[in-house]
C-alpha cells in the first residue's frame, strides 16, 4: 500500500491522533489565494480560527474573465455574508438561450422558473471582482504574498510547509487550494495526469452595447456549431463577457497578438453580434487556454493535509460549476473543522464523505456535456438540436435539482 494511502486509512478511524486535540484547533495554513482558499479563510475566521494564506504571486490580483455563480454558489456566499456584494457587483442572468451557429433558436432556458425554484438568479461577475469581495472579508494580514510552496513534512502534532527562499511555516492543518497544477496534490496523491478535453478556449471582456440584448435583462446566449461554440453574456457596467470553445489538438495556441484574429477567423459568418463583440475586445484582453480535467482522486486528504477546489477536482467548465464546487468545498470543510475542533481525523473523513462523490459526479456530467456541445458531424448536430427543441422546460428544471438544490 502507498504510504500516503496507509496514513489516510489510519486517520479515518474516527479517533484523534496522538497529540491532535490541541493542534487541530491551532493555525490553519492555506496554500493558494484563489476562490477556494479565500472562501475557506472567510468561513474559518467567522468561526474564530487562525488562518494564513500563502499565495505564490507577488501581487494579489486575479486575471481571467467572467465567472457564473449559480444558486448553489450563491447559497454559500449568503452564509459568508457576501452574496449582497456579489449581486451588486455582478449581473443577474435573466435571459439565456441556445442557438445554432447561424442564429436559429434551439431552446430558451427557463431562468425565471429556476430562480423561483432555487431562490435566486444565477449571477455573472468578473473574477477580479469576486476575489476583491472575498479578500475584503478577511482580517488584515491573512494573506502572505510571494510565497512559492515547495513541499510539506508531517510530524505527530503539526505539519510544516516549506517555501522557496528557505522559509517554513508550521500549523495544525495544511490546505492545498493551489489550483489545477497543485503542488500540494502532487505530494499527497502522486501527481495524477490531467486529461485534455479536446477543445481550447478563448475568452474576453469588451465594453459593448447591442439593443437586441438590453443590459437590464442580463444574461445572453450560446451559439453552437460544428466543433465550436460561442457564449455572450452581460457582466455589468456595459461589459460583455464572451468565450469561444474550439475543437483542436492540444497545444496549438496562437501568439497573444494573434488570438483576436484567430478567433474572428473561426467565427466568421456566425450570427450577430459575435464578430462585433470580438472586434470590440482589446487585443491584450483576449485570453487563450487549453481545457483540462482529471479523473477523480481516490482520496483528497491524508494526515494533516487536505485538498479543495481545483486542486482536488479540476473539472471542465461546461456546467459552470468550477467556482461553485470550490465554494461548497470551502464551506463544508470549514463547518466540519469548527464543529469538530478536537478531532481532525473525523473532520477530514466526513469532508471526504460529503464531497468526493458529489464533485466526481459534477466532473463526470461536465465531461459528458462537453461531448454533447462540441459535436462536429452535421447529422449529430441536427439530431441534438431537434431533441433540445422538443425538451419541456419543466423537465430541464427538475434535471438540475441535484446540482442547484444542494444544501451545504
Amino acid at each position: 500500500m502507498h504510504p500516503v494511502q496507509q496514513k489516510q486509512l489510519s486517520m479515518k478511524s474516527g479517533q484523534p491522533e496522538q497529540g491532535s486535540s490541541g493542534a487541530s484547533s491551532g493555525q490553519i495554513m492555506i496554500v493558494g489565494g484563489g476562490i477556494a482558499g479565500l472562501a475557506l479563510a472567510n468561513a474559518l475566521q467567522r468561526g474564530g480560527r487562525q488562518v494564513t494564506i500563502y499565495e505564490r504571486s507577488a501581487v494579489h490580483e486575479e486575471r481571467g474573465a467572467g465567472i457564473v455563480l449559480a444558486a448553489n454558489a450563491l447559497k454559500v456566499l449568503e452564509k459568508l455574508g457576501l452574496a449582497g456584494q456579489v449581486r451588486a457587483s455582478g449581473a443577474a442572468v435573466r435571459s439565456a438561450e441556445i442557438r445554432s451557429w447561424d442564429g436559429k433558436p434551439v431552446m430558451r432556458l427557463p431562468v425565471h422558473e429556476q430562480a423561483d425554484r432555487y431562490g435566486t438568479y444565477s449571477y455573472l461577475i468578473h473574477r477580479a471582482e469576486l476575489h476583491r469581495i472575498l479578500l475584503k472579508g478577511l482580517e488584515p494580514g491573512t494573506i502572505r504574498l510571494d510565497k512559492r510552496f515547495l513541499h510539506y513534512q508531517e510530524g505527530p502534532d503539526a505539519v510544516t510547509a516549506s517555501f522557496a527562499g528557505g522559509e517554513q511555516a508550521e500549523g495544525a492543518l495544511l490546505v492545498g487550494a493551489d489550483g489545477i497544477h497543485s503542488k500540494v496534490r502532487s505530494q499527497l496523491a502522486g501527481d495524477p495526469p490531467l486529461r485534455y478535453s479536446g477543445y481550447t478556449a478563448r475568452r474576453g471582456i469588451a465594453h459593448f452595447r447591442d439593443s437586441r440584448y438590453p443590459v437590464e435583462l442580463g444574461g445572453g446566449f450560446e451559439a453552437w456549431g460544428p466543433g465550436k461554440r460561442f457564449g455572450f453574456s452581460h457582466l455589468g457596467n456595459d461589459r460583455i463577457f464572451w468565450f469561444a470553445a474550439i475543437n483542436a489538438p492540444q497545444g496549438l495556441q496562437a501568439a497573444p497578438e494573434g488570438r483576436k484574429a484567430e478567433t474572428l477567423r473561426h467565427f466568421r459568418g456566425w450570427c450577430e453580434p459575435i464578430e462585433a463583440v470580438v472586434e470590440s475586445t482589446p487585443e491584450e484582453a483576449v485570453l487563450a487556454h487549453d481545457i483540462f480535467d482529471m479523473k477523480p482522486l481516490p482520496y483528497c486528504s491524508a494526515g494533516r493535509v487536505v485538498l479543495l477546489g481545483d486542486a482536488a477536482h479540476p473539472m471542465l467548465p461546461n456546467l459552470g460549476q468550477g467556482g461553485a464546487q470550490a465554494l461548497e468545498d470551502a464551506w463544508v470543510l470549514a463547518d466540519l473543522l469548527l464543529a469538530l475542533p478536537g478531532n481532525l481525523p473525523a473532520a477530514l473523513a466526513e469532508y471526504e464523505h460529503r464531497r468526493r462523490a458529489r464533485t466526481a459526479k459534477v466532473a463526470e456530467r461536465s465531461r459528458r456535456m462537453a461531448r454533447m456541445v462540441q459535436l462536429e458531424h452535421p447529422a449529430a448536430l441536427y439530431a441534438r438540436n431537434s431533441l433540445l427543441r422538443l425538451l419541456p422546460s419543466q423537465m430541464s428544471i427538475k434535471a438540475l435539482d441535484w446540482l442547484l438544490g444542494y444544501e451545504v
